[in-house]
């Protein structure tokens, strides 16, 4: 879609935005997700209140919510389990996989697997986070 796409009746379309403002990661135990994510990124607290604590990844906030608030923004929709299984993976580019894992290891946080070459030829790592969420470094 673009600037000057119209629909049936001839209205402007707005184009969809260029990447991805915010996500929002549910959370039972807050504050070993915030401690998790200071140690293993690096990165400081950007905003936080009672309910949640969120992280800037260059232009995309990771907004870590306490699961007791998660009804709230998403009913109707159910609140899964972290046990339920994983339906997604968010991956962090880097410039050397096998560095940013020793790294993460001097930071004590531990692999899913990884380092490996993908048969679809880069190379990756991964780590689940305290809510259970996996993230995948790649080159």
């Amino acid at each position: 879609m673009t600037d000057s796409a119209a629909n049936e009746n001839g209205a402007p379309i707005a184009a969809w935005p260029k990447g991805i403002n915010a996500i929002t990661l549910f959370m039972e135990d807050m504050d070993t997700a915030k401690e998790f994510y200071q140690r293993a990124f690096g990165l400081p607290v950007f905003y936080e209140d009672d309910a949640s604590a969120v992280f800037k990844f260059g232009d995309t906030l990771i907004n870590l919510l306490n699961v007791t608030a998660a009804p709230e923004l998403i009913q109707p929709a159910a609140v899964a389990r972290p046990d339920a299984g994983h339906r997604f993976v968010f991956t962090v580019g880097v410039e050397d996989v096998d560095a940013m894992c020793a790294q993460l290891a001097e930071r004590g946080v531990a692999l899913l697997n990884g380092p490996m070459d993908r048969p679809w030829g880069i190379r990756t790592a991964s780590f689940v986070d305290p809510g259970g969420h996996i993230w995948e470094i790649a080159k």
